[in-house]
């Protein structure tokens, strides 16, 4: 079904793998494509409970793949709206907790995917490089908007103007990553992790996702009142009746994810 990326379905969690190895798993039109068509594809399936993105080989993602726009006059702001832009807007409005597990280097707009999705974990080998300053660039796909709200203004100023490696040590004590974990054991570990996640409840962790980011551009008083209607709605799915359930029983919930 896909030729650039690879999709499969366990245990309620989707992996979304980037697999052009032999090309650090670099960006070209067909992989943003395909990347948008499986993130709508886990969206619509409610068997799926989380999805994992990660890169096959040595490397999570390079950034854009320059020989496929090799030889073009390129028009950078069409260039984001027609490709990027359009990946970036899918993977923030799929409202099922979304895993970066970052195998290997994450530079570029390989850096920015990372940070899109709600949660990222690394290998010990991972790296992240804010590489745009290097070639002259502003951080796209969304870098400028999810970096300083991962890190704070200041590193993320830092980051982007200097475009200096972040190891994977560096990426857990500044607040890009969450955990780390032994490239002998990543794939394991962070399949397990959204594992996890997939079994929570999948429409109130929707709900969080939507009302956080929300919150980012709305007064205390409209995030209130936008508090009120994700709770209202959280309040009348079939998870919250079972949590409810469960602790009156004082068990451990089965959440279904409806």
């Amino acid at each position: 079904m896909y030729e650039t990326i690879q999709y499969e379905v366990m245990d309620g969690v989707a992996v979304i793998r980037m697999n052009r190895p032999e090309k650090f798993n670099a960006f070209t039109e067909q992989m943003h494509k395909e990347i948008i068509s499986a993130f709508k594809q886990a969206n619509k399936d409610h068997n799926i409970r989380s999805i994992m993105l990660t890169g096959a080989g040595r490397a999570f993602n390079a950034g854009q793949d320059l020989s496929d726009v090799k030889g073009e006059t390129i028009d950078y702001g069409g260039f984001l709206r027609d490709r990027y832009n359009p990946m970036i807007m899918q993977i923030q409005q799929t409202e099922k907790p979304i895993i970066a597990a970052v195998n290997g280097v994450a530079a570029g707009a390989g850096m920015s995917i990372a940070l899109a999705c709600d949660i990222r974990v690394a290998s010990q080998k991972a790296s992240f490089v804010n590489a745009f300053v290097g070639i002259g660039l502003v951080p796209d796909s969304g870098g400028c908007y999810f970096l300083p709200r991962i890190v704070g203004m200041g590193k993320a100023l830092e980051l982007a103007m200097t475009g200096e490696k972040v190891s994977a040590e560096e990426a857990y004590r500044i607040g890009l990553v969450s955990k780390v974990f032994a490239p002998e054991t990543f794939e394991e570990e962070a399949f397990a992790y959204a594992s996890k996640l997939a079994t929570l409840p999948t429409k109130a962790i929707g709900l969080i996702k939507r009302t956080m980011y929300k919150g980012m551009n709305m007064n205390l008083s409209e995030t209130l009142e936008y508090e009120a209607f994700a709770q209202e709605a959280a309040g009348n799915t079939r998870d919250h009746k079972e949590g409810i359930q469960a602790f009156l029983e004082k068990r451990t919930p089965d959440f279904t994810g409806q």
